[in-house]
């Protein structure tokens, strides 16, 4: 089913339910597809109404990215925060689309996110709170320069978040995702943070903790 009126390409995988599904929305990471994540799907809970989407900047030879990293050498690498907005608030607009067009939960969606995704499921979450409910954030990190300036508590009590990262990551330092807990803190988010032994990917513990986390809360 592919309604012409959602703004971003995906795939997607029907619920056990028929209607009012517990929605899982996955933000694949840079330079990937809308398929990277999608090799979850069989595995998680089957009322899950699972949509992998497809980031809206296509790179050469092929892969996406929601926004372009300069790769500079005085700099090392910079981001284009102003693309990383953008691709934030068509999400936003996505996620509505989404619960407009399909039998699930507006009130229980999820954002599963790697990497860049990640990134996004975190400016999404903290921009748009209203929009969501869990997040699970896979080797990213809290870019503070696309968040919102003004911050309420109060909007952030029903979040919450599942974040994990490799703590041999080379991509994303890791000492970048281990200031996200006490970040969280500070605006009273519930949180959970692990670290796996393993790289910039997703170590099969890893995948079995964050899927037993999110069974206890759809």
């Amino acid at each position: 089913m592919h309604s012409n009126n959602l703004s971003l390409y995906h795939i997607n995988r029907a619920s056990s339910l028929s209607e009012n599904a517990p929605l899982l929305i996955m933000l694949h990471g840079y330079g990937s597809d809308e398929n990277d994540l999608f090799s979850f799907a069989s595995e998680l809970p089957e009322e899950l109404f699972i949509i992998s989407a497809r980031a809206p900047y296509p790179m050469q030879p092929y892969g996406n990215a929601w926004y372009a990293i300069n790769f500079d050498a005085e700099q090392r690498k910079w981001n284009d925060n102003k693309q990383a907005k953008m691709s934030c608030d068509l999400i936003s607009t996505f996620i509505d689309e989404v619960t407009a067009n399909y039998p699930v939960n507006k009130d229980n969606v999820t954002l599963l996110g790697f990497s860049q995704g990640s990134i996004l499921s975190y400016a999404v979450a903290l921009s748009y709170p209203n929009k969501v409910k869990n997040i699970v954030a896979l080797s990213g990190y809290v870019n503070h320069d696309i968040l919102p300036k003004n911050k309420s508590k109060e909007d952030y009590q029903h979040l919450d978040f599942y974040c994990s990262h490799g703590s041999v990551d080379q991509v994303i330092p890791v000492d970048w995702a281990r200031q996200t807990p006490n970040f969280l803190k500070s605006l009273n988010i519930k949180h959970h943070y692990s670290e796996f032994p393993v790289g910039h990917g997703v170590a099969p513990q890893n995948f079995y903790e964050f899927k037993d986390w999110l069974s206890k809360r759809i």
